[in-house]
């Protein structure tokens, strides 16, 4: 079984802790982010998501969001499943779409990656 809860890194060495995950599969955390859209120093900022419990025998599914709020006007949101591999390791695999704000309906194009 895969343990969504405690502290993960990425390949871009930011850094995510998830809480205990409640009954319903809620939970919570922080995003402390080395990539920003500004390029300046990390942050952390909040996360809240819920994950899917697998059926028998098969891999959480989960989505989260992260509002940028301290340093960026921009929110992104993650979906994707929890592995672990025959070693034990536990992989999370995501995609993630973020949503910039801008100022107006003409730049919409441009506001998300």
């Amino acid at each position: 079984q895969c343990q969504l809860s405690g502290l993960w890194r990425n390949e871009q060495d930011s850094l995510m802790e998830i809480s205990a995950l409640r009954d319903n599969g809620d939970f919570h955390g922080k995003y402390l982010t080395r990539v920003t859209l500004a390029g300046g120093c990390a942050h952390a900022s909040p996360l809240k998501g819920a994950q899917q419990q697998p059926g028998e025998g098969g891999w959480p599914t989960f989505a989260f969001t992260v509002c940028w709020d301290k340093f960026s006007n921009a929110t992104t949101a993650f979906a994707g499943q929890c592995f672990v591999d025959a070693g034990g390791k536990e992989t999370l695999t995501t995609m993630w779409l973020l949503r910039e704000a801008v100022g107006s309906l003409e730049e919409d194009w441009k506001a998300t990656r």
